[in-house]
């Protein structure tokens, strides 16, 4: 297949299409590329340079299915600059899915997040629970959900609540709490945990990427689908990371009200299976620093890199 996918360079992105690639597909990616293009050049990928909010940039002729990444990530990024957050994650959502109905595209995968949920007491946070998104990031994929949904009577729509996504990409970040509390033990030897009480599903990069691919392979699974395999408190993962590390963990007080238990029954009733952990992502984050693989960078914290963009 001739795949498009938007948010190519992105964290998820960076693993995705290389595994694309080898699976056989031919690969648009397309990105404003504001982190950097990390990804290795192949005779099968055309990297695209561009605004997903400019339709007209968005390259659609041959295209089979979407996977649709682009978006301003984050809660702290998404309220930076609200407008732009809902011109790049609601309203090019519906131009996209407009335009790919009217090409005859047929397949469509959307990365929602599993932060749509907002703050819940269930002990397990279904799909079908009322959504309470509290950020800006929050509800333009609550609303791009409802969009792509409108579309399924014209192509097949999958779309998959993440959780918190952790390990290794090219395109790093260090702005997520597994990633986060490693490279602070790596460098200081010491974690600062905001609160610790907060619970938050977890997902391995190789997870998410390899479940986008499973979707691709199985367009008889639609709808909506958390993907979250363990759901941990922000405490827990401090511990785990101290255990590798022998790390000091301070506790601070937070003013992070988010805290949620996914349910992926609904996944998992798929056929699809989970292949690594959040001890996974944090051993081999430990071990590529130690190599010099892992470095840390500016552009590896969304919102420290968007705040130095618009300062310029």
């Amino acid at each position: 297949m001739k795949i498009l996918v938007t948010g190519a360079c992105g964290y998820k992105g960076s693993v995705l299409v290389p595994k694309l690639l080898k699976a056989g597909h031919q690969v648009v990616g397309f990105d404003i590329q504001w982190f950097g293009n990390e990804l290795e050049p192949h005779p099968d990928l055309n990297v695209v340079q561009g605004d997903v909010r400019n339709i007209d940039e968005v390259p659609l002729d041959g295209i089979d299915a979407i996977i649709h990444l682009s978006s301003v990530a984050n809660d702290p990024c998404g309220d930076l600059d609200p407008k732009l957050t809902w011109e790049i994650s609601c309203l090019a959502t519906m131009q996209l899915a407009d335009r790919a109905k009217r090409r005859g595209i047929k397949r469509f995968i959307y990365a929602s997040s599993g932060s749509v949920y907002g703050v819940k007491d269930e002990e397990q946070v279904t799909e079908d629970l009322e959504l309470l998104p509290i950020s800006e990031y929050n509800k333009t994929k609550m609303c791009g959900e409802r969009i792509m949904l409108s579309y399924s009577e014209d192509m097949v729509v999958q779309i998959v609540r993440p959780a918190t996504v952790c390990g290794f990409s090219p395109r790093m970040r260090l702005d997520v709490s597994v990633n986060m509390l490693t490279m602070q033990a790596l460098k200081n030897g010491k974690i600062t945990v905001f609160g610790g009480d907060q619970t938050r599903p977890n997902i391995h990069i190789d997870d998410i990427t390899d479940l986008y691919i499973f979707l691709l392979d199985n367009p008889q699974h639609t709808g909506i689908y958390n993907a979250g395999f363990e759901n941990i408190s922000i405490l827990a993962i401090a511990e785990m990371v101290g255990h590798h590390l022998d790390a000091e963990i301070v506790v601070t007080p937070s003013n992070d009200p988010r805290s949620y238990r996914v349910n992926s029954d609904r996944l998992l009733a798929t056929g699809f299976r989970p292949k690594k952990t959040v001890e996974d992502a944090i051993k081999e984050l430990i071990g590529l620093y130690r190599q010099g693989v892992l470095i840390e960078q500016d552009r590896w914290h969304n919102l420290k890199w968007m705040q130095q963009k618009a300062a310029q």
